[in-house]
């Protein structure tokens, strides 16, 4: 059943919500993610699921009032008057939201169940008096989608509400008293006696839900069991908490088809009203190839095989036609398209993305780096070998094209794609026999003499393109993956135009816009803080390194999660939430300097037991 209309419309046709229900939308530092590899639940800090798509990332939302649009689910105290806070548990992307009221202390355990069912999402909440007694509001009314169609009558059956909007097929457990508002929603209040708990169950889809519902308590059990499962696959002895964090986070974006979506959500804005608003719900090959790269600092684990398998997949059935971004199942990015709702303030309201219909080069690159990076771990194959050979043979026809490069953007000669060609060149042919090696280095030569003839400056440092005056920090990731040798002048020059030109008080900006001042086009690229801090450890400076590195860690969510941009000025993330790329270079930067962190050993401490007995 369809509800009313949520929205007016404005001149421009843009929706605007006449009804939120009280919702405020909030900074993106208060915000945490639930996932489960096939879609993702971002959380605000009163306990509603703002966005989800079911059934899969790039499906529309059930819940969308993160951008302006419809459907609700929020677990709240009934006392407004309390603070919030909240922690994942070890290892996993179960999030334990804590409030604590004028009359109690009460946590909501939120997790999509896992592993999980591609048709089908289950979403758990588990609420647990810690300390008094806990007075606690749910409210729950799914929609279908950009449309702003949302259930409106639901049933009920032995105390399991079950409804439909449009193809959404929703139902509920462990909410039998709930009631039916006038506007549809459900809503019921709990009263839990200090130390009891009580779980709620959705299950969501769109197509016929599994005909028996789930045993709520067993499967977050299992659940549980699984996270656990996941990260003890890369857990040792000295990695860091936060490094198993991005490891879960990572996981928890990556699906069953093994693509690994670059975000969770769409139209977040990188700078208010710039227009520069993208849906991310995808998989770009760059995003896998760093992830890849990234957690293979642990070792070999399945998200590594997972980048693996995608991206050789891909090169090998797409060949000179191979796009930068993919659904997570291997299908075509759709157009771009607006979907007509207010957005998120400052942002728009875009789906889709227009890199379905560009060419990046360093992607190519970043490729062989990353089956260099497996070939080391003695993890190629027959099909992985098969990527190898076609992407050399792209580069070789098409490395004096344009292309529109690592940050997306017109067609150019973008040095940045080239260096990435040759470091990845060189990774490679260090895994092959004598005579491939020999052409893919020779091949790799004429690259680097002709951007040196093109695209270094009056102080020896790489410019960003031909005939362009400024740097690029990206291009401190291809030297410090081996394009030169770390001693070459080129490399220093470069860093130290980095370090220069595009540092503010250790957050590393990208590139310079023109005449503006760092900081008044957009916010600092918090993926160039932790490639400066690979490029200076490089260097042996590990106290700049871990300068660079802390700084750019600081730019996290209070739950840990990172977004592309940070604004240094207000200390805000921008951009859309969590990013996964950022991740993946914060888990190699991490392992790069984590001897640095490692404690000294402790002198020994001679204790006389006569005298502490």
């Amino acid at each position: 059943m369809t509800g009313e209309a949520f929205s007016t419309v404005t001149a421009s046709g843009e929706r605007t919500p006449t009804d939120n229900g009280g919702f405020r939308p909030q900074v993106l530092r208060e915000h945490a993610l639930i996932a489960d590899g096939e879609r993702g639940g971002v959380i605000g800090p009163h306990g509603n699921i703002l966005w989800m798509c079911v059934p899969r990332w790039h499906d529309e939302p059930v819940f969308a009032t993160l951008i302006g649009g419809r459907g609700e689910y929020t677990v709240t105290p009934s006392d407004s008057w309390n603070v919030w806070g909240g922690s994942y548990r070890p290892g996993s992307l179960v999030w334990c939201q804590k409030w604590v009221t004028t009359e109690s202390v009460i946590v909501c355990e939120d997790s999509l169940s896992y592993p999980t069912d591609v048709d089908t999402a289950v979403i758990l909440r588990r609420i647990r008096a810690v300390s008094g007694t806990a007075r606690v509001s749910v409210v729950l009314q799914p929609s279908s989608g950009f449309s702003g169609n949302v259930v409106s009558e639901a049933t009920v059956d032995d105390g399991i509400w079950t409804g439909q909007v449009d193809d959404v097929r929703m139902r509920w457990q462990g909410a039998p008293d709930a009631e039916v508002a006038e506007d549809g929603r459900l809503q019921v209040e709990f009263e839990l006696d200090e130390g009891e708990e009580h779980v709620l169950a959705l299950e969501l889809a769109r197509s016929r839900l599994p005909e028996s519902p789930i045993d709520a308590a067993e499967e977050l059990e299992r659940t549980y069991r699984t996270w656990q499962r996941t990260v003890a696959e890369v857990e040792r002895p000295g990695r860091s908490e936060d490094i198993l964090h991005s490891y879960a986070v990572l996981a928890g974006l990556t699906s069953q088809d093994n693509g690994m979506v670059a975000a969770t959500t769409m139209s977040l804005p990188e700078r208010p009203k710039a227009h520069r608003d993208y849906d991310y719900r995808y998989s770009g090959i760059r995003d896998q190839c760093y992830a890849g790269q990234g957690v293979a600092r642990l070792g070999p684990n399945p998200l590594l095989d997972s980048a693996l398998t995608f991206v050789a997949d891909r090169i090998n059935a797409d060949g000179d036609d191979l796009k930068p971004a993919y659904r997570v199942d291997g299908g075509p990015v759709p157009d771009e398209r607006s979907v007509g709702l207010s957005g998120y303030p400052g942002g728009s309201n875009v789906a889709g993305n227009w890199v379905r219909d560009q060419f990046q080069l360093d992607t190519i690159g970043e490729a062989l780096n990353l089956f260099a990076k497996a070939a080391e771990l003695n993890l190629m194959n027959a099909d992985r070998w098969e990527a190898v050979t076609t992407c050399v043979s792209i580069i070789a026809d098409r490395w004096q094209r344009p292309d529109a490069g690592v940050w997306e953007l017109e067609d150019d000669v973008w040095t940045h794609s080239r260096l990435a060609c040759v470091a990845g060149l060189r990774s490679i042919a260090g895994h092959t026999s004598t005579g491939e090696a020999a052409g893919w280095e020779g091949l790799a030569d004429r690259i680097l003499a002709e951007i040196t003839a093109t695209s270094i400056d009056a102080h020896g440092a790489w410019r960003q393109r031909p005939n362009h005056a400024g740097t690029d920090a990206a291009m401190l990731l291809p030297l410090v993956r081996g394009a030169l040798p770390r001693s070459d002048p080129r490399v220093l020059a470069t860093l130290d135009a980095v370090r220069r030109d595009l540092n503010r008080d250790g957050h590393i900006y990208r590139f310079k816009h023109g005449g503006r001042s760092l900081g008044d086009a957009e916010g600092s690229f918090t993926v160039c803080g932790f490639m400066t801090a690979l490029a200076v450890a490089d260097q042996g400076d590990l106290p700049s390194a871990i300068h660079f590195y802390e700084r750019a860690r600081s730019a996290a969510t209070s739950s840990g999660l990172f977004t592309e941009e940070f604004d240094v000025r207000s200390r805000q993330l921008r951009g859309n939430l969590p990013q996964a790329f950022v991740h993946a270079l914060f888990i190699e930067t991490a392992m790069r300097l984590s001897p640095a962190f490692a404690p000294a050993d402790p002198e020994p401490v001679s204790v006389d037991t006569e005298e502490n007995t």
